[in-house]
């Protein structure tokens, strides 16, 4: 679900007490070893047992050491020694992911030619990052099988060819395929089509609860990593009658994630080897606010403090304040400049005052993007005529069309919950103008970067391309 391109938006820790380990260029690699013993599967590192408490993201590692985590994961490669430098240096390990071509980025597994291009990066970054001490398993591949009956054999054999080959580099770490889930082929193409890979990597959302027995249920042995987690994904949330998804609020996220961990990792001893929690940073997918741990602003939200707690048996000392569903006081479709209010209800658990922001959006033109990278809608100025922590009056839009309205609220300690609404302004909607086709820069495109996700040097562009055009005779391919 995650895009090598994903905006990076650094975190800034104010104070923790850190251990630093030696320096990566003093150290020597920390041999990763996978046992079976009589209480199960079981990581060692170092000799030691070692349980993965850990995050995927771009957010600070320094505020992730603290808050109790022992790992990260990347989804590629690419120019990351200052990132395994740094996690080594705060005593965290990484799983390095090796991006592998997705088809519907235009990644063809028949191409014997892309096939063998795609193991041989692999084989590089294994030989540039093999001898690092941060680094724990690799990660061959994130939801390289897609997102539908995950069953062509093709994929899986060049997934077990790259670890065939990771073994004979470097036996000192184990290998792990990353899935979407568990449905269609994607067990038996890790548990059968691939002997090469140790461990099973598992992307799920609001199935993570349900992952151990399902897991069981198809006769999975192999042990697995909850490699992603968060809230119920935008596809797994029911929509309104204009077909918006219903986000939950910051707070009913946290319980999810809590939910999650408790039934998939910690309820699976033996089994699960543990976790990488999704997203430890902003992100922009779906909405500004559906899967970041934290704002655009670097505050952190609920799940962070759940994690913290998981991960280190002790809340933080200040905690996010909570915020429950919005309510609209009336319709929520409205004629073009209606108005609308709406009420909310924020606490802070340490009775501190909350400071909030209201803010319109139009809707984003689109929900489930695969985790690729998409612009985050404006503002509609002066949209907002009254903001408080008891609710909002809007005004809407002129425009016809579908947006959203999002409540930040903030305690003094600059923690934050969050909360939104959908709303609809009746009439025809037209395309926004001017609409570009192509300009510099992510705001406003109408696609994603899909090149930016593996390897740039399959993209083409044919600027007279005849071959079934809208209109005219030719088009951009």
């Amino acid at each position: 679900m995650y895009s090598l391109r994903a905006t990076t938006h650094l975190l800034v820790l104010a104070s923790a007490c850190v251990t630093l380990w030696p320096s990566a260029t003093a150290a020597k690699p920390i041999a990763v070893e996978l046992r079976q013993t009589a209480q199960g599967w079981q990581l060692f590192r170092g000799g030691e047992p070692y349980f993965i408490r850990g995050a995927g993201g771009d957010g600070s590692m320094e505020q992730l050491a603290a808050a109790g985590a022992n790992s990260v994961r990347t989804w590629g490669a690419d120019d990351i020694e200052a990132r395994l430098d740094a996690a080594h240096a705060l005593g965290l390990s990484v799983t390095v992911g090796i991006w592998l071509g997705h088809e519907r980025h235009g990644f063809d597994y028949s191409d014997q030619t892309q096939v063998r291009e795609q193991l041989e990066r692999a084989r590089q970054t294994v030989l540039r990052y093999k001898d690092h001490p941060a680094v724990l398993l690799w990660g061959i591949g994130n939801e390289m099988e897609g997102f539908g009956s995950g069953d062509n054999p093709a994929i899986w054999t060049a997934v077990n060819d790259i670890a065939i080959m990771v073994k004979k580099l470097d036996p000192f770490h184990p290998t792990m395929t990353v899935t979407a889930d568990l449905g269609g082929g994607r067990i038996d193409g890790v548990q059968k089509r691939c002997p090469a890979i140790d461990i099973h990597g598992i992307n799920s959302y609001g199935g993570a609860p349900s992952v151990l027995e399902r897991y069981r249920a198809a006769g999975a042995s192999k042990p697995y990593v909850l490699t992603e987690f968060g809230p119920p994904g935008v596809w797994e949330i029911p929509k309104n009658d204009w077909g918006a998804p219903v986000e939950p609020t910051s707070t009913e996220k946290a319980a999810f994630y809590r939910r999650s961990y408790q039934s998939a990792v910690i309820g699976a001893p033996g089994l699960a080897l543990g976790s990488y929690v999704f997203t430890w940073g902003f992100k922009m997918e779906a909405t500004p606010t559906w899967y970041g741990m934290f704002l655009a602003d670097g505050a952190p939200l609920d799940a962070v403090d759940v994690m913290t707690e998981l991960w280190s048996g002790r809340p933080p000392t200040n905690l996010a304040p909570t915020v429950e569903p919005l309510v609209i006081e009336g319709a929520s479709k409205l004629d073009p400049g209606g108005e609308v209010r709406v009420r909310a209800v924020i606490t802070d658990p340490e009775g501190a005052a909350i400071r909030v922001r209201w803010v319109l959006r139009r809707e984003s033109s689109e929900y489930s993007t695969g985790g690729d990278v998409r612009p985050i809608p404006p503002e509609v100025e002066g949209a907002v005529l009254e903001g408080r922590a008891n609710g909002a009056r809007v005004r809407m839009p002129k425009d016809p069309g579908p947006y959203r309205l999002f409540l930040y609220a903030y305690d003094a300690a600059g923690r934050a919950a969050t909360a939104n609404v959908p709303l609809l302004v009746k009439g025809q909607v037209r395309t926004p103008m001017p609409f570009y086709v192509y300009r510099d820069g992510f705001e406003g495109m109408p696609w994603a970067p899909s090149g930016w996700m593996g390897a740039t040097e399959l993209l083409t562009l044919d600027g007279d391309n005849a071959s079934n055009p809208q209109e005219g005779k030719a088009c951009i391919k």
